[in-house]
């Protein structure tokens, strides 16, 4: 059984992994026949509270909060190497681009979490392939942006598209329910609520994401 890697980043949209996102990667992955390995940074997130949609000033932990999505099931990133994956992919939500990096603040300039892109480079080294959804492209330009140039989709905003291409990355618009492939680099990339309006677009795209990363694994 092929295992991909899930790499989650808090629970939460607005702080750390898009759960609709999440939830259908996993969906997908079982459906596909395979094993999803979740696993976050053991990191502190800022608190956002999802009904005023402000800071509380409280912190939590990146892999407690992950580890609600992952049904308790999930492993620190630091424990996990290129070898006992098949595949690797980054479900959306903000903390993909505050947690994992912070690309929302820095833009092209963006710093990376240093296991998330340790274990992203191992990855893509060793020619297995990368799943990006929503924001997480803009994660991978951010990692191998100058060095693999990789073609992705964050969805057709030209603001975050413009960042994404001063990392060295290609982006291509694309529609929430379709993929962007770049069979060079073994990277498959979906808008979801980038764009998406409806969780159906959302999974349609994910589902596509998916069962490309598999067929490449």
């Amino acid at each position: 059984m092929k295992k991909i890697g899930v790499v989650l980043s808090g629970c939460g949209f607005r702080d750390g992994s898009e759960i609709h996102e999440a939830v259908c990667t996993l969906l997908a992955i079982d459906q596909a026949g395979c094993e999803a390995v979740c696993m976050a940074p053991d990191i502190e997130l800022s608190e956002m509270n999802h009904c005023s949609m402000e800071l509380t000033g409280a912190k939590r932990k990146v892999l407690v909060e992950s580890a609600r999505i992952a049904r308790g099931n999930i492993k620190n990133i630091t424990e996990v190497k290129a070898v006992d994956l098949d595949a690797l992919v980054f479900p959306g939500g903000f903390g993909a681009a505050l947690n994992l990096c912070d690309f929302g603040q820095k833009g092209a300039a963006a710093s990376v979490n240093p296991e998330v892109a340790r274990l992203t480079r191992e990855i893509h080294a060793a020619r297995k392939p990368i799943g990006a959804i929503c924001i997480a492209p803009a994660l991978i330009a951010a990692i191998l942006g100058k060095e693999a140039a990789p073609t992705l989709t964050i969805g057709t905003d030209p603001g975050t598209a413009a960042e994404v291409e001063k990392t060295g990355a290609k982006h291509q618009n694309c529609p929430a329910n379709d993929i962007v492939i770049d069979q060079a680099n073994k990277i498959i990339s979906t808008p979801a609520y980038m764009l998406a309006g409806r969780i159906s677009e959302v999974y349609e795209g994910i589902g596509k994401c998916v069962k490309a990363v598999v067929e490449m694994a």
